[in-house]
């Protein structure tokens, strides 16, 4: 099961991982916390965005392999200009539910799949967005409520995303890498690098799915990331990280259900 906030997430982050563990076989199941209702795009923030992100949202699932697809229903947080948890959310907010709450409905879904695998976030939430926090912290509680023996926490190499920012910053002197600083996850911390090239095609199309999210400002990341040709979009995104907590220091596996060595 893999567990995200907003639609578009799963693509960014564990799409390649997604459509790898489809085509084994596995039953893939895919949650979303909010209907990201108060994303950018072209049409207004609200109901009518995060139905068409929910059909985005589903778009990509099939382009992906997935089994089924599950809204929780909360509220999209947003996020502050500077970052950060915006004062003007909805009442009902992710970030605002109740935690154990949340995570018991979450456990449920866990339960009901005899899920034995469940996808979250780093603690920072990527880049702090706070309803990917939240799904660090809601998702980390179902996995015990439920039982769930592997819990891996989705994230980024912040090492070489590092070195890229640094590089790009030469010629954006405007682009504050700082921000990044704290983003993510180093590489002495991830213990799972999973080689996806082989379904690029896959991932590609799930970001496709998501057009909403690839217009309404200036740059859209998602935009940017599908200009870029298939054969260096397979290198750049050939690999998705993740974190197992609990692991021993230096572990490096390459599939989600791979087991570490004994020490």
């Amino acid at each position: 099961m893999f567990f995200h906030a907003h639609p578009d997430d799963e693509a960014l982050l564990t799409a390649g991982t997604m459509a790898m563990l489809a085509a084994e076989g596995h039953r893939v199941v895919l949650v979303v916390a909010t209907s990201g209702e108060r994303g950018q795009a072209d049409i207004a923030p609200g109901e009518a965005l995060g139905e068409t992100r929910i059909a985005e949202l589903y778009k990509s699932a099939a382009a992906l392999g997935c089994a089924r697809v599950v809204n929780l229903g909360y509220g999209d947080s947003g996020l502050a200009p500077g970052g950060g948890v915006a004062e003007d959310r909805p009442a009902d907010a992710f970030i605002d539910a109740d935690g154990e709450e949340a995570a018991r409905r979450l456990a449920a879904i866990l339960t009901e799949e005899g899920a034995d695998l469940l996808t979250i976030y780093d603690p920072a939430g990527g880049y702090g967005h706070p309803d990917h926090v939240q799904v660090n912290r809601v998702g980390g509680r179902a996995a015990q409520l439920a039982g769930t023996p592997i819990v891996l926490e989705a994230t980024v190499n912040r090492d070489p995303l590092l070195r890229g920012l640094r590089l790009v910053r030469r010629f954006y002197p405007q682009l504050d890498v700082r921000a990044f600083e704290r983003a993510y996850s180093p590489a002495e911390e991830i213990t799972h690098r999973v080689n996806v090239r082989r379904f690029a095609r896959q991932k590609r199309a799930s970001m496709a799915a998501h057009a909403t999210q690839a217009t309404g400002a200036d740059t859209r990341t998602l935009g940017v990331m599908l200009k870029i040709p298939q054969p260096l979009y397979r290198l750049v995104f050939g690999t998705e990280w993740y974190v197992q907590r609990g692991l021993p220091s230096g572990t490096r596996l390459r599939h989600p259900f791979e087991v570490p060595p004994k020490a």
